[in-house]
């Protein structure tokens, strides 16, 4: 199962870490994924989403409980 927010798509960010003398290396900033339960008509699904979307879900009352 890949880091991907199952409801908005988003994915890992990817750059540069740099020093102070200026190197370089690649690198990945991840996703912090959740599990969580929402509605979809009168069923529950579980699904991985950010922490982003989890608040937006909660602040919608889109959470199952």
């Amino acid at each position: 199962m890949s880091r991907v927010d199952q409801i908005t798509g988003k994915k890992a960010m990817r750059g540069n870490t740099r020093s102070f003398a200026m190197n370089h290396s690649r690198r990945r900033w991840e996703l912090n994924l959740q599990k969580a339960k929402i509605k979809v008509g009168k069923s529950k699904k579980t699904v991985r989403v950010s922490a982003r979307t989890l608040k937006t879900l909660k602040r919608q009352k889109k959470l199952a409980k």
